[in-house]
């Protein structure tokens, strides 16, 4: 099972079902900001539905296209993050991640992406990175442009929130540009 230490306080750890409880009662906790750009939001009304949600990234896992790891902030789960699927002949992947409401502001995040990436990029030998967030969601892409993704285009209308669509910017790194950098 995969677990990354960060540092003393903040590690990544593949999500199991002993953490639904906790994991749905971030969600909730969080719901009213996070519902703005996660759509999965209104779906989880209930622990059996984070309990789905984590069976499905350990059968992705299991399929080894990826998996979702909580972000652990001493022995409080913070957030989710995780790989969309991997594209294994293509070497490369897209991931998301989200921070409950307690735990923005803090650098959490940034340092969980930079693991996360670093990561698929040198351990798994993935070659790219690729982040895509709503042009409004301005916290989102803060995070690939602190960590110097390159952004690489706007995708018009890729996602449908609710009532209306939302353009993604996207961001990319190469393994190359990623090992070249101090960060």
């Amino acid at each position: 099972m995969f677990t990354y230490n960060i540092d003393d306080k903040l590690k990544l750890k593949m999500l199991d079902l002993r953490d639904s409880e906790h994991l749905f009662d971030l969600t909730v906790k969080s719901k009213d900001t996070l519902r703005e750009w996660l759509p999965f939001i209104d779906y989880t009304r209930e622990v059996n539905d984070t309990k789905s949600f984590i069976q499905s990234t350990m059968k992705q896992y299991s399929e080894n296209n990826g998996f979702q790891a909580g972000i652990w902030y001493g022995d409080k789960i913070a957030g989710v993050i995780g790989f969309h699927k991997i594209d294994w002949n293509n070497k490369s992947t897209s991931i998301g991640y989200w921070l409950g409401n307690d735990y923005v502001g803090a650098g959490l995040m940034t340092k969980s992406v930079q693991a996360f990436v670093n990561y698929a990029l040198n351990d798994l030998n993935l070659n790219r990175v690729e982040i895509r967030a709503a042009v409004d969601n301005k916290k989102s892409r803060a995070i690939p442009e602190r960590l110097g993704f390159t952004e690489e285009g706007c995708v018009r209308q890729a996602e449908w929130l609710y009532d209306h669509y939302v353009d993604h910017i996207v961001y990319g790194m190469l393994r190359g540009d990623w090992n070249s950098q101090k960060i």
